[in-house]
């Protein structure tokens, strides 16, 4: 994928298959040029098994086709900026789920754009509305966040975040955000 949130799209709705009511999706670029990439969720979790094969291109739970490219793919992405991949998961009754890590150097020239974030947030909120999404970009210059709890908690439980006006105004607030700290940057630069 050209885009580490075209990545983040594929990830977050393996969460949602794997039944997961909350999922958090972190960005983080620290001071040192290293993004870290970690999606956070819930679900019913990976056995060792799967856990171990689920980065093998070959391997796939899908029943329509015979590959899966998504982690392979986003593996090497990390792979070839010096960074790395990392996948935890349980399945344990009290504490399923799983969190996955890629971390990146950013100053690499294999480092992928991060691509059009705000808009992969909200088709992940529009296509599962009643999942708890917490999104969070991190950098030196600010932060941009996005907590759908937050808005349930202004707009009522019975709006849905899928409607077209809650979309345009979540897009509007991500992308408000990210000039806000565009601007920051600039101006600590």
């Amino acid at each position: 994928m050209k885009e580490l949130s075209l990545n983040v799209l594929d990830i977050a709705k393996n969460s949602v298959k794997a039944g997961a009511d909350s999922i958090a999706i972190c960005l983080s670029l620290d001071g040192e040029g290293v993004l870290s990439l970690t999606v956070t969720d819930n679900g019913c979790g990976m056995t060792e098994d799967v856990l171990h094969r689920v980065t093998d291109p070959f391997y796939t739970t899908r029943t329509t086709r015979k590959v899966g490219l998504g982690l392979p793919l986003l593996r090497l992405a990390a792979e070839q900026t010096g960074g790395h991949l990392s996948i935890r998961s349980s399945t344990a009754p009290a504490d399923h789920g799983t969190e996955l890590c890629a971390v990146f150097h950013a100053d690499h020239i294999d480092c992928a754009p991060i691509g059009d974030m705000p808009s992969s947030i909200c088709a992940l909120v529009a296509g599962s509305p009643d999942i708890h999404w917490h999104f969070s970009d991190c950098t030196p210059s600010g932060e941009v966040t996005l907590d759908t709890d937050e808005l349930h908690a202004v707009l009522g439980e019975d709006i849905s975040l899928a409607e077209p006006e809650i979309q345009m105004w979540m897009r509007e607030y991500l992308a408000e955000q990210y000039a806000e700290r565009e601007k920051s940057n600039t101006k600590d630069n």
